[in-house]
C-alpha cells in the first residue's frame, strides 16, 4: 500500500479537478454512477482540493488520484460532441500528467492490479 503524498498542484489544476468532482457529484445525484463513485469520498476530496487552489500542498493517496482520473475520463467521453472537446482533452492530459507524476509507474501498476 502506498502512503499518501503531499501533492502541490498548480491552482488551475486544483480548480479543474474541483470542476470534475462537480460533474461526478451530478452523476451521483442523477443515479448514474452510484455503484462506481462514493459521495462521501468525493466531498472529502473536494474539500482538500479547495485548500490546494491557493497553491498549498494537500495529502493525496493514489486512490484519490485514480478516482479523479476516472472522473476525468468519464467527462472526456461525455464531451466528445461538444465544440470545446479539444480543450477538455488538453485539460485532461495536463491534469493526468500532473497527478500521475506523484507515483511511479510500478506503483500505478500495483494499484491497478488490485
Amino acid at each position: 500500500m502506498q502512503l499518501p503524498r503531499n501533492v502541490t498542484l498548480p491552482p488551475e489544476a486544483a480548480m479543474a479537478l474541483n470542476e470534475i468532482i462537480g460533474i461526478m457529484t451530478d452523476q451521483l445525484v442523477d443515479g448514474n454512477m452510484q455503484s462506481r463513485w462514493n459521495a462521501e469520498v468525493l466531498v472529502e476530496l473536494e474539500m482538500r482540493l479547495h485548500e490546494a487552489e491557493d497553491g498549498s500542498a494537500i495529502q493525496m493517496g493514489i486512490d484519490d488520484a485514480a478516482l479523479l482520473l476516472d472522473g476525468m475520463a468519464f467527462t472526456e467521453v461525455m464531451s466528445v460532441e461538444f465544440p470545446f472537446f479539444e480543450m477538455v482533452q488538453w485539460t485532461s492530459d495536463f491534469v493526468t500528467t500532473e497527478l500521475r507524476s506523484h507515483w511511479t509507474e510500478d506503483e500505478w501498476r500495483e494499484f491497478a492490479s488490485k
